[in-house]
C-alpha cells in the first residue's frame, strides 16, 4: 500500500481521535495490562484536542493511505516536545513511525529546534531508538481512571540535533 505524509487539516481531527484510541486499545495490550490500556485510552478525548493543539502552534504531520485517509500521525510542539506518535493497528510495521519521526526532525531543524524530547510508551520506544533518541529514564506514574488510580510507565527520551 502506498502512503504519503502531509500536514494536518481540520478534517483529520475525528480520524486521528479514532486511530489514537484504536492504537492504544489494540496495540497497547501487547505491553500493558487491560486496566492500564483503558486508563490510557480514556485520557484521549475527542477531535477538539487536535484542533486546539494545532491552533496553539503544534505541528501535526499525518500519514495517509492511497485514499487519503489518515492512518498515523506525529504531533510536535514548538519547544521540541514530540507529544504524540500513533499508528492505526492495521497500518503498523510499515515504516510509518520512522517516516513521521524523520519529518518531525526536518521540521524541527527548519525552525531552529536543537533538542527533541518525548515520553515514549513501551511500544513506541523502538521507533524512537531507531530514530536516534536516547532513553533518559523510566517514568512511573498514575492515571486517574474512574474512582481509582492506575499505575503505568513510559520513558523520557531525547535526541540532540546538531
Amino acid at each position: 500500500m502506498a502512503y504519503s505524509i502531509r500536514p494536518f487539516v481540520t478534517e483529520d481531527a475525528p480520524a486521528l481521535t479514532d486511530l489514537t484510541v484504536a492504537a492504544i486499545r489494540n496495540v497497547g495490550q501487547h505491553r500493558y495490562s487491560p486496566a492500564q490500556v483503558e486508563a490510557w485510552a480514556a485520557r484521549h478525548p475527542g477531535p477538539q484536542r487536535f484542533l486546539a493543539r494545532a491552533k496553539a502552534g503544534a505541528w501535526i504531520n499525518v500519514a495517509v493511505d492511497a485514499s487519503g485517509a489518515p492512518v498515523a500521525y506525529a504531533l510536535l510542539e514548538p519547544d521540541g516536545h514530540l507529544d504524540m506518535l500513533y499508528c492505526h493497528p492495521a497500518h503498523t510495521r510499515k515504516g510509518l513511525a520512522d517516516k513521521l519521526l524523520a519529518d518531525c526532525e526536518v521540521k524541527a531543524r527548519s525552525i531552529g529546534i536543537t533538542r527533541l524530547f518525548t515520553e515514549a510508551s513501551e511500544l513506541a520506544c523502538p521507533a524512537f531508538e531507531r530514530a536516534g533518541y536516547a532513553i533518559l529514564h523510566r517514568r512511573d506514574f498514575e492515571i486517574a481512571h474512574g474512582n481509582h488510580a492506575v499505575a503505568i510507565h513510559n520513558y523520557a527520551m531525547e535526541k540532540l540535533l546538531d
